[in-house]
């Protein structure tokens, strides 16, 4: 439950599962990048969030969270 909010907020936009894992991991590694730079490993902090981004938009559905079409669409 304690992750249940943190991973939504990383979750992705699209109608499709691949539209859904890119866009979270890109959400996801930008958050990390950011998380990790704060403490002192952007570079490992971007891996980790852009894995459990893309792993939340994988396992979320376009009913669960939208945030709306992705970019290149």
């Amino acid at each position: 439950m304690v992750l249940a909010v943190p991973l939504l907020g990383v979750t992705a936009c699209g109608q499709t599962t691949g539209d859904r894992a890119l866009s979270g991991a890109g959400i996801g590694a930008g958050a990390g990048l950011l998380g990790g730079a704060l403490m002192g490993s952007p570079l490992t902090g971007a891996l980790l969030g852009g894995a459990l981004g893309a792993g939340a938009g994988i396992l979320t559905s376009p009913g669960q969270v939208d945030l709306g079409q992705p970019a290149w669409r």
